[in-house]
């Protein structure tokens, strides 16, 4: 009983520190747009979103004829539905719908809904920790559920999803009660019980959770190959399940071909990230597809480079729980029962068709909450095969029977060194939230409170009025833009030709841009070679902000302006002529003439 208190006592303390005062806002493109098309939801406009891609333009564009596409209530196909849905109603409850709803207040540089994202993503954390408790202690015993669950709450990069507003937590709450009901099911047919039923519904465990995110399709492939294997008769299971399946991708497959021309939508040239070879942020901000081919050259190549760096570093893909990798050593001993000697076959095919799909569509060593990471949706059932082997092993060494207290040594010494990683953050965390803990701890690439509070202001028409037509922005960092301002926001095109032939449509439109927004999303993705070959002719743009600043030699002074100087980009440097430092040269606005504010001078 004590140590249940314990227990829930610490899991209270790590959520309500990682809600407040260890909190930094969402930190990643795809939370704020889900977030954003959740947004949307919530007020009755749909499954649409205010970030545009130039490529999801241009392929919406395609599909109508080559005539021009609103860039108001624009229909998303990158993102699967289940997540931003679930959001959507979490902020309609809190009356988040309404425009204006939740407002920074001065000084505060944590958008408020920030932590209602986070909140749902840790409830979903908090849940599948009571589910994977469940099914470690149907599977072996409640002592290896115990320390299983105390890993995962101990466990970084579990609480780095929890506050990314990422659906992984959603994704490990729904894997964790499909492989529950498996498992029972399993259970059912080892004892002659009927079996079809609680394997069904583990499936619709398994659909959800790729109607959460598309690269759990491959999961599905692995868990449909392993039930038609494991339950009799022979791929009953497996079809019933393809069939849930099928009509449940069926609407979005079609949704998505009306919009886009292909079933798979925008989200297919994730594919970028990957095989192609190139980086997907290249090629959503191409305004023609054709500028920007697909390239297969040396496909085997790229599928054993991705599938290496998977390998290498498959303990920080695990979240750091030492237990999990031993997962596959204990593939090699051979259990009693039938039912776990058989489950751990089902865990390591979804694993390893996981792992496939993560070769094909990408996944970063460098960020450790990349979108496509779903390794640690496994880490705690591999944790607790790995714990039950060392258990197994460390029983029979003679020290440990001589000497009692050494019983839970290997236990004890685990968890100290998988929580290491957390144990040492907290504090250093601690200290800054502390100086900070009355307006919170930004990231250093976003800052809600001016794009909340400042940009709109800077988008109005200088000739006021409140029935003026809606305006689109323009900017490398579209999603924090579209989620903090509420705001239609364009990704920054690739070409100045992309950007002027956007910018002619979205005025015959009557969405007229009304500035730009350069922040470090672009400045210091990477070295400036690369980011010279990501923006091409735009790269004065990148770099303007930094140079005029750094070349300002007091007040008053005149600065150098290479945006002024390319003459590549006069025409868009007279149309944008209002520079403004936001945030020193972190944040610059271009505004547009007609949105020019009346202080604003170049």
């Amino acid at each position: 009983m004590i140590r249940r208190i314990l227990f829930f006592l610490v899991l209270i303390a790590l959520t309500l520190a990682h809600l407040f005062p260890l909190f930094r806002g969402l930190d990643t493109p795809q939370a704020m747009e889900q977030a954003s098309i959740a947004r949307e939801v919530a007020r009755g406009e749909g499954f649409v979103t205010k970030m545009i891609r130039p490529l999801a333009y241009y392929e919406a564009q395609k599909v109508n004829n080559g005539g021009r596409v609103p860039f108001t209530l624009f229909r998303d196909t990158y993102h699967a539905p289940l997540n931003p849905l679930i959001l959507g109603a979490v902020l309609k409850l809190v009356g988040a719908d309404k425009p204006g709803a939740w407002p920074m207040t001065n000084n505060e540089f944590i958008f408020p809904l920030d932590r209602i994202v986070a909140l749902v993503s840790t409830l979903f954390f908090l849940m599948s920790i009571g589910v994977t408790y469940l099914l470690v202690g149907r599977i072996f015993d409640p002592k290896i559920a115990g320390v299983t669950v105390l890993l995962m709450l101990l466990c970084d990069l579990m609480w780095q999803f929890s506050q990314s507003g990422l659906p992984q937590m959603l994704l490990l709450l729904l894997f964790s009660c499909g492989m529950y009901f498996t498992y029972r099911a399993m259970e059912a047919a080892e004892e002659g019980r009927v079996s079809f039923g609680m394997a069904l519904l583990g499936a619709v465990f398994f659909v959800l959770m790729a109607l959460a995110h598309w690269l759990a399709i491959w999961i599905f492939l692995g868990y449909a190959i392993f039930v038609a294997v494991a339950f009799k008769p022979r791929g009953a299971v497996a079809l019933a399940a393809l069939g849930m399946l099928a009509i449940a991708v069926a609407f979005p497959f079609i949704r998505s071909s009306g919009i886009t021309g292909q079933p798979f939508g925008t989200g297919f040239y994730v594919f970028y990230n990957g095989l192609a070879g190139g980086a997907e942020s290249v090629v959503m901000r191409n305004h023609d597809l054709q500028s920007e081919p697909l390239s297969l050259d040396g496909l085997i190549v790229k599928l054993l480079g991705t599938t290496l760096v998977q390998a290498s570093d498959l303990l920080p893909f695990l979240g750091g729980i030492l237990a999990a990798p031993i997962f596959f050593l204990a593939l090699l001993h051979p259990f009693k029962r039938k039912t776990i000697a058989t489950f751990r076959w089902g865990i390591l095919l979804m694993w390893a068709f996981a792992a496939l799909g993560m070769a094909i569509f990408g996944i970063d060593r460098e960020h450790s909450t990349h979108p496509n990471q779903i390794h640690i949706l496994f880490a705690p059932l591999m944790a607790a095969y790995g714990l039950a082997f060392i258990s197994i092993l460390w029983s029979r060494l003679d020290v440990v029977a001589n000497v009692p207290f050494l019983r839970h040594a290997h236990f004890i010494a685990i968890v100290v060194l998988s929580a290491a990683p957390m144990l040492l953050s907290i504090p250093k965390k601690g200290l800054i939230a502390m100086q900070f803990s009355k307006n919170g701890v930004p990231w250093p690439h976003y800052r809600a409170d001016v794009l909340s509070k400042e940009l709109p202001n800077l988008m109005k028409s200088r000739r006021g009025g409140s029935s003026e037509a809606p305006k689109v922005a323009v900017s490398d960092q579209p999603w924090a833009v579209a989620w903090y301002a509420d705001t239609v926001c364009l990704w920054l095109p690739k070409t100045k030709k992309g950007f002027e032939k956007l910018e002619s449509d979205a005025e015959a439109l009557g969405t007229p841009f009304a500035g730009i927004l350069m922040t470090p999303s672009s400045i210091e993705s990477a070295t400036p070679g690369v980011v010279r070959g990501q923006y091409n002719d735009l790269t004065s743009l990148v770099f303007n902000g930094y140079v005029n600043l750094t070349t300002a030699a007091g007040p008053g002074s005149r600065s150098v302006n290479i945006l002024d100087a390319d003459s590549k980009l006069q025409g868009i440097s007279n149309r944008y002529g209002a520079m403004k430092f936001l945030v020193g040269a972190d944040f610059v606005w271009y505004g547009s003439r007609n949105t020019l504010p009346e202080d604003s001078s170049r």
